[in-house]
């Protein structure tokens, strides 16, 4: 959600700048525009919409060796080119890129900038201004900076420029993501180290209300009195050919397709040389000495966490509660004694799941974060991470990330049981192994999978999932993949709750997938699908080898019960990339959405 960029260096800036927007275009936006500095002044370039048109906007012209480059995703405001970043203030000295959402920019209208008149409808130009406020008082940029960023409320990553400084990058974070790359000669700003990995594999990361001074020749961190902190550089482990897309049309099909390779990569990262399970002892203890566990997600994420209580509490006997992050933040529920707090998110940026972190940090609970971003805010601040190996995720939908934190989350499950010595028939690693050929097996009857999104879901503007057990969670989250990027109504509902409400919405030719993958249930949920299909529904039903019947409309392979979700979630997965195929959907990039959500 949102993206930065900034350079500071010997070369043109404008194809970094560009360049590594474009790479940041898998995080959603609905605007574009980048500042570039010479010796002329600024050249402000803005547009409503895509990379590409704001690279039609750009004049080629232009030769400039710093600058700073911004995607939108509007909250406050319309996505309008006004709206759209960069900023400037009421001189035109001062420019400046933000992501994140300034909860106090009313209070600070009133009080500092009353005789300002504002050209957008942003809080993000608030903060230009008042930099520009403050420096007629001090006629010292660094300072003025510091000041605005101390009265500032909620989150903010902030680049600007002074237009009379051509030697600086002035840089600000809190609770948004924001990375500082060290280059020869040049130096660089990214909200996400995908957008200039070209330039760079070394970062400094950077803490809450700090501000870096960003040098062609040298990066100085202080915080918010001014103090210079001393921080070392990591080396970032993202492959920049990872993110590529090859000869596939979307990155979703793709990371489909990878969700084999990713479960044998989690297999070889969690076992030792002898085939045992290979986790971090840190972890494990904290997992054996705990009374509850308590996730937290959003999203996808969420859903992943409602399987992973059922691999926990069935294998390790742990009571484990899911909340939803954004819920859990405003209203926390009475604690255990000894809670483990897990958190689960793909970016490791999720801004609803950070609030809860800073929180239970406070009250000096432990925290574990599943990512698969190991250096992000949540890996760095939890106390313990497990990576998910699934490799970058550009598609704002997430699919080979789900399956990894299932994976994961299974493999810490057998791990704390055998660490409390109980007794289990389930090797993780090789039914793990088992799951990954399914899903060569599932990714490879794509035609199938298309055939049935003609004859089930064709121009329908509503379908609905049905399922019992952990079928029920994988449900959830097919019609979340359904709807996010289709835009096709489409809810997941328990089998059993059909008949307190929603079997009201059914009608002829109501098009109802149902899973019938564990066989406790088996004959429920097929007296649900009965239940529908008197009501005239068109049901498609996705059943595992072992349970089907003859009327069934796609069999998934037989893998343990207890990874059921691993496979069934494939033709899920595929039904929602051709339906919005089919529907001329932007795949990667559904409307209104961002892959990292990095605001409350």
């Amino acid at each position: 959600m949102c993206g930065i960029v900034g350079y500071i260096g010997q070369n043109d800036t404008k194809e970094i700048l560009l360049n590594g927007l474009e790479k940041l275009e898998y995080r959603g936006y609905d605007s574009a525009g980048i500042a570039m500095l010479n010796d002329n002044g600024i050249n402000l370039f803005k547009v409503k919409g895509r990379i590409a048109a704001l690279r039609q906007r750009v004049d080629s012209s232009v030769h400039a060796t710093m600058g700073i480059g911004h995607t939108r995703w509007a909250t406050h405001g319309v996505p309008s080119e006004e709206n759209a970043h960069p900023h400037q203030s009421a001189s035109g000295r001062f420019t400046l890129v933000h992501n994140g959402v300034i909860e106090n920019y009313q209070d600070i209208k009133r009080e500092y900038l009353q005789a300002v008149d504002f050209v957008s409808e942003t809080d993000t130009e608030v903060i230009v201004q008042l930099v520009e406020q403050f420096f007629a008082e001090t006629n010292d940029t660094a300072k003025s900076f510091r000041k605005a960023m101390s009265l500032l409320k909620g989150s903010y990553a902030i680049g600007l420029i002074d237009n009379e400084d051509h030697d600086t990058l002035y840089v600000a974070k809190n609770k948004s993501p924001l990375l500082v790359g060290l280059g020869d000669g040049f130096n660089v700003v990214a909200s996400d180290a995908m957008a200039t990995l070209k330039e760079t594999n070394q970062y400094l990361e950077i803490h809450d209300q700090e501000i870096v001074l960003v040098n062609r020749n040298f990066v100085e961190v202080q915080n918010l009195n001014g103090k210079v902190l001393e921080r070392q550089p990591f080396t970032t482990k993202i492959d920049a050919s990872d993110i590529e897309k090859g000869t596939y049309s979307h990155f979703m099909l793709k990371e489909i397709d990878e969700q084999p390779f990713v479960m044998r990569k989690i297999i070889h990262e969690y076992q030792t040389e002898n085939n045992e399970l290979k986790l971090d002892a840190n972890v494990r203890q904290a997992m054996k000495v705990c009374d509850r566990i308590y996730i937290i997600a959003a999203g996808t994420s969420y859903h992943a966490g409602l399987v992973g209580k059922e691999f926990i509490e069935k294998l390790a006997h742990i009571p484990v509660e899911v909340h939803i992050a954004s819920e859990f933040s405003y209203n926390m529920p009475l604690l255990s004694e000894k809670p483990l707090f897990i958190f689960i998110s793909q970016s490791g940026e999720t801004a609803d799941s950070r609030a809860v972190l800073v929180k239970i940090k406070e009250l000096g609970h432990p925290a574990l974060t599943i990512t698969n971003v190991p250096g992000s805010t949540l890996s760095r601040e939890a106390d313990y991470t497990l990576n998910l190996y699934a490799g970058p995720e550009i598609a704002v939908a997430s699919t080979k990330a789900y399956t990894a934190q299932l994976a994961v989350l299974a493999i810490l499950a057998v791990d704390t049981a055998k660490a409390k010595g109980l007794d289990l028939d389930f090797d993780p690693l090789q039914e793990l192994a088992i799951v990954a050929n399914a899903m060569e097996v599932l990714t490879d009857q794509k035609e199938a999978i298309e055939d049935l999104v003609r004859e089930y879901l064709g121009t329908t503007r509503n379908a609905f999932f049905i399922g019992r057990s952990t079928d029920y969670h994988v449900c959830m989250e097919g019609a979340l993949k359904l709807k996010e990027i289709s835009y096709i109504q489409a809810e997941g509902f328990a089998g059993g709750e059909l008949k307190h409400g929603t079997i009201a919405l059914i009608e002829e030719g109501t098009p109802v997938i149902a899973l019938a993958s564990q066989d406790n249930v088996n004959y429920s949920i097929r007296g649900n699908v009965q239940e529908v299909v008197a009501r005239g529904a068109n049901a498609l039903v996705i059943s595992m080898k072992g349970l089907e019947q003859d009327t069934d409309a796609f069999v998934i392979p037989h893998v343990h019960e207890l990874l059921t979700p691993l496979v069934s979630v494939v033709p899920l997965q595929l039904l929602a990339y051709y339906a919005a195929l089919h529907r001329d959907c932007d795949v990667d990039k559904p409307r209104n959405l961002a892959k990292s959500v990095t605001v409350e």
